[in-house]
């Protein structure tokens, strides 16, 4: 690895056009499961304008209010202004829903079925997950991530507490952060780009982003002379939001989870019930990496799993330190392997996964919680001392 290099990361506001769609795929998902835990839930999210199209499959005994549910989702992000075409009382909604595919369900099911091999619980789907985790931070995450998901979170707490009548919902940031030897040692650009109301100049947005937000929460120690801030550096920004751009569910897989410094697997998070291995391994999968960083047995961790639609063990298992193990990283798989067990069910029941609890994730970032989060058990360390001692340490 380089010793001296910046790295960058984004994240993006709950009015962004994707997030929204995140949002009320998430919102439709928690509805299910508050009902009926055994729901088996694909919903996708398209934003664009004043519409909003629902579309999956969707197996339950949950009796829903589509249009309630999306509309009380939008309300919650703040899309209520009269001078925003995408409005929580006045979008047109499209429902597309259908019952998940027998086929699949066979597959997921803890049953017998012709061609199946086995009688338990299998994956949802072929696919590889990773986890990671990395001692940059006290959330065990990356720097640049995180602190880009720091900005947009207190961006969204100055709006929704009216501090800054001209704020709208859409925003995005990010944060450049050199390393040196391998440790965050610098902040050396912030980007915010924030949708604002017309009547705003950008002299005043820019003053109060810079004073209000980047200085306030970002760390002072790693801001400089140099540090560049950018605020919403196209001069304007009032068009934004589904009027500026289309949404969909999915498509900030990077920004939810770490930001492009550790690898993503490629299937999205939001709208899927924990039997989608690509949501619920690779909630494991950072559950894994932050208990070996954790437990100083590195200190940057990545696992790799795959798993094959309707089976039940994973195909292959990897742990990756980059060279900052403390034990032979062989033995440390076998810790890994001996603690953990990566079995769909089992993954589901680990991790008490049948809830709704999806809603709170969906916004900066699935990962980087405080251990010890009943909403976000993969964040918990209680296992580092195992892991210790089964890598003999």
């Amino acid at each position: 690895m380089i010793s001296d290099f910046i790295f960058s990361s984004e994240s993006v506001g709950e009015g962004h056009p994707d997030k929204v769609c995140d949002t009320i795929s998430d919102a439709v998902l928690d509805a299910c499961l508050a009902q009926d835990k055994r729901s088996r839930v694909a919903c996708e999210t398209l934003v664009k304008s004043n519409i909003v199209v629902l579309a999956g499959e969707i197996t339950t005994d949950a009796k829903l209010n589509f249009e309630s549910i999306v509309r009380e989702a939008i309300r919650g992000i703040g899309y209520v202004n009269d001078d925003d075409i995408f409005h929580a009382d006045k979008v047109f909604i499209t429902k597309a829903i259908t019952q998940q595919s027998q086929d699949i369900a066979q597959g997921v099911n803890a049953s017998k079925a012709k061609g199946k091999k086995t009688a338990e619980q299998g994956a949802g789907d072929q696919g590889l997950m990773f986890g990671f985790a990395c001692n940059d931070t006290a959330e065990l995450m990356p720097a640049p991530v995180m602190f880009a998901h720091r900005l947009g979170r207190d961006l969204t707490k100055i709006r929704k507490a009216g501090k800054a009548a001209w704020l709208r919902p859409d925003a995005k940031s990010q944060v450049s952060v050199r390393y040196v030897d391998g440790k965050p040692r610098e902040i050396t650009a912030v980007v915010v780009s924030t949708q604002h109301a017309a009547n705003v100049s950008h002299a005043t947005i820019e003053k109060f982003i810079i004073e209000n937000l980047i200085k306030k929460s970002l760390p002072a120690k790693l801001l400089t002379k140099k540090t560049e801030f950018l605020v919403n550096p196209t001069g304007n920004f009032v068009i934004g939001g589904p009027q500026g751009d289309a949404g969909l569910t999915g498509r900030k897989i990077i920004v939810d989870s770490y930001g492009g410094m550790g690898r993503h697997g490629g299937g999205a998070f939001s709208g899927k019930d924990p039997s989608k291995v690509d949501r619920s391994a690779a909630y494991m999968g950072r559950w894994v990496a932050k208990n070996i960083v954790a437990a100083g047995l590195a200190d940057r961790a990545e696992i790799q799993f795959a798993y094959a639609i309707g089976h039940p063990n994973p195909v292959s298992v990897t742990v990756d330190t980059f060279g900052t193990n403390k034990v032979d990283e062989k033995k440390l798989e076998r810790a890994v392997l001996e603690t953990f067990s990566f079995k769909p069910a089992d993954i589901v029941k680990q991790l008490d996964l049948l809830r709704p609890i999806y809603g709170k994730t969906t916004n900066y970032g699935h990962f980087g919680y405080k251990s010890g989060l009943a909403f976000a058990p993969w964040e918990d360390t209680s296992k580092a001392a195992t892991l210790r001692k089964k890598a003999g340490l």
